[in-house]
């Protein structure tokens, strides 16, 4: 960590406002994925869906507010004219913007699987409920085995279509934006 790390004292309070656009977009786009798919019930699949943005916005927010600092002084000028005026100065930023583009949408897939299989374990209420289970064959175990990887595979394409089509629509509404 570099010895002159602080806080910004300049909030980006437009970056905070759009990316609040955006997790207002995302949940109702993602809550109807995991309803269509997984078979949740609606206020179900909007809680898991404003969970997993909500977790993910803050801590993709704390990522960039530590990582900010460290950036080169070419990168930060890039930033902040972005921020703060939309635009870019120089026109060698667009593969950078590309590269961290892609960087950010696998990042928060990663995260929001993550956080979804958290929340669907700890809120699961089977997992609960300590009573003993009678020793199961070792056929009905592997079934059990296969069926987990199966829901696990399902979780993993559900969360990657709801975020794709979240982004998106988040991009469609950044493209009309800088018109």
């Amino acid at each position: 960590m570099p010895d002159n790390w602080m806080l910004p004292r300049i909030f980006p309070i437009g970056g905070f406002l759009f990316d609040f656009l955006f997790v207002l977009i995302a949940i109702p786009i993602e809550a109807y994925v995991l309803h269509s798919r997984l078979k949740f019930d609606k206020k179900t699949s909007t809680f898991y869906a404003i969970s997993i943005n909500l977790f993910s916005s803050v801590i993709g927010w704390f990522i960039f507010f530590v990582s900010e600092p460290m950036l080169p002084i070419q990168l930060k000028s890039e930033l902040i004219n972005y921020m703060f005026f939309n635009n870019f100065k120089s026109p060698n930023t667009q593969p950078l913007i590309i590269l961290t583009a892609c960087i950010i949408f696998f990042t928060t897939f990663l995260m929001k699987f993550f956080i979804l299989r958290v929340l669907l374990f700890s809120l699961n209420e089977s997992f609960a409920k300590t009573e003993e289970e009678p020793k199961t064959s070792q056929r009905l175990q592997r079934r059990r085995f296969t069926t987990l990887n199966f829901q696990n595979t399902n979780l993993v394409t559900t969360i990657l279509i709801a975020n794709s089509l979240s982004y998106t629509a988040i991009t469609i509404i950044l493209l009309f934006r800088s018109k």
